[in-house]
């Protein structure tokens, strides 16, 4: 193995660790209707590299697992797979958006994190609330995951690009 992928795997590591630590120390504001998961920050690091896609994918996956376990993901089942792909699918279009920039920000890259968790996220609540045909709950379900993602996605991520870059970070971890 070379040099260079044995510091993305351990790179895409590191990111899924803290991920789910982030998400199981806030576990009571990371899972249920009203959801705020401030690990979803970290959604902005694909835009630098597809080591970022690795490493949030594996992280929701661990953190949706473990607290499927541990009972404070109400979800369950449903979200291990669907919340994980949905994450999966979100990192690849972040990383393609990533040269969409405003000041030196990826400001679309945040973008897929908050309609796909909505989307998806909000269909898994209205399964899992028998709500059967009242689509009013899953837009409702939709609207409050989707509000969720917006402070962690734009405000704290792309805050946490900033830093990154600006500090030079970002070309010591993705370089």
């Amino acid at each position: 193995m070379t040099r260079s992928k044995t510091k993305a795997m351990v790179i895409a590591s590191l990111i899924a660790a803290f991920y789910t630590a982030l998400t199981l120390a806030l576990a009571p504001i990371s899972y249920g209707p009203v959801q705020m998961r401030l690990s979803e920050a970290l959604t902005i690091l694909p835009a630098y590299s597809p080591t970022g896609i690795v490493g949030v994918t594996l992280g929701c996956a661990v953190a949706n697992l473990v607290g499927f376990l541990t009972g404070a993901n109400i979800l369950g089942a449903l979200d291990i797979l669907f919340g994980t792909l949905a994450t999966l699918v979100a990192a690849m279009l972040s990383w393609l958006l990533r040269r969409v920039r405003f000041r030196g920000l990826p400001i679309l890259a945040p973008l897929p994190p908050v309609l796909i968790n909505a989307a998806v996220i909000g269909a898994e609540l209205y399964v899992v609330m028998g709500a059967g045909k009242n689509l009013a709950v899953f837009w409702t379900q939709a609207l409050l995951v989707g509000l969720g993602q917006l402070v962690p996605c734009y405000l704290l991520g792309l805050l946490l690009f900033y830093t990154l870059s600006r500090t030079g970070l970002d070309k010591k971890l993705f370089d």
